[in-house]
């Protein structure tokens, strides 16, 4: 019950720091909001570590800096889908992506899974084609290119869970210190390469809006970190696969965000396909 409550619970948060990265990628490059939330989030890890305790080793710290990594490529590539939109269509992409591919991971390597747990992945898949189907004129819809970097997010944010769950369990937060140590040097180089063409997007009357995206992509690093602590309690608590499908659930926080700030509207059968895969989340969490 507890891994439950931790997943359902992380899940709202990562999808409020969704919401808050797909904004600020709206005012400065994705590539900088991800380095300015890495190195936020590095920095309160680095401040609750001595709270949590955690022995070091080689496999908490190489498998810590593989998951930063994975999750430079991740995190780049939802902020940059998010900003382009609509967030309530492309979130909920990422999110089914993500509980594959932990699950998939699962089952080739030996775990089983009820009748239960198949129908629902079909429902998943179902959910997914539902959710991008847009019949009404003036309805969201996403560019191909959009859908793309949504599924290459979730693929990178369900190997994030992999790697992370095999860090061990007597680590603490030194796993996800050396992820956000990782990702945050991986995104600040590109930045420095990038710097030209990033001050060309930010110049002249776009400094207030910059300054903006800066507090917009501080906020994100900060909730980020959060959902990502209870992330690692929750699979070292409970099983990697219930964990992976109850954090794939976090599009509901940015749907709920985004109806609310940003009114964007969707067709009743992207409704629909949003339940089934809420659905679907939740018979495999049961499975």
């Amino acid at each position: 019950m507890l891994t439950v409550v931790i997943g359902f619970t992380s899940a709202l948060i990562y999808g409020s720091a969704d919401f808050l990265g797909g904004l600020a990628a709206r005012r400065m490059s994705a590539v900088l909001v991800t380095a300015i939330a890495a190195l936020t989030g590095l920095v309160v890890l680095l401040v609750a570590m001595p709270f949590f305790g955690g022995t070091w080793s080689a496999g908490a710290v190489l498998l810590g800096a593989a998951s930063g990594v994975s999750g430079a490529i991740a995190i780049g590539l939802l902020y940059a889908c998010l900003a382009v939109g609509p967030m309530s269509i492309l979130s909920p992409l990422t999110a089914v992506v993500t509980a594959i591919v932990p699950l998939t991971i699962g089952l080739i390597g030996g775990e089983q899974l009820g009748t239960i747990g198949y129908v629902a992945l079909g429902l998943a898949v179902v959910a997914v084609v539902m959710v991008g189907f847009v019949p009404e004129k003036g309805a969201v819809r996403p560019t191909l290119k959009a859908v793309l970097m949504a599924v290459g997010s979730g693929t990178a944010i369900g190997t994030i869970l992999v790697i992370i769950d095999a860090a061990p369990d007597d680590s603490g937060l030194i796993p996800l210190v050396f992820n956000r140590a990782v990702n945050a040097a991986i995104m600040f180089t590109i930045v420095g390469i990038t710097v030209v063409m990033a001050r060309r997007r930010n110049s002249g009357p776009a400094h207030a809006t910059w300054r903006d995206g800066l507090y917009l992509a501080i906020a994100c690093g900060v909730v980020d970190t959060i959902a990502n602590v209870g992330l690692l309690i929750g699979v070292r608590l409970g099983d990697l696969s219930v964990m992976a499908v109850l954090t794939a659930l976090y599009p509901t926080g940015t749907i709920i965000l985004a109806a609310v700030v940003l009114r964007e509207r969707i067709a009743p059968v992207q409704y629909a396909g949003l339940v089934l895969a809420v659905a679907a989340g939740a018979m495999l969490a049961l499975n």
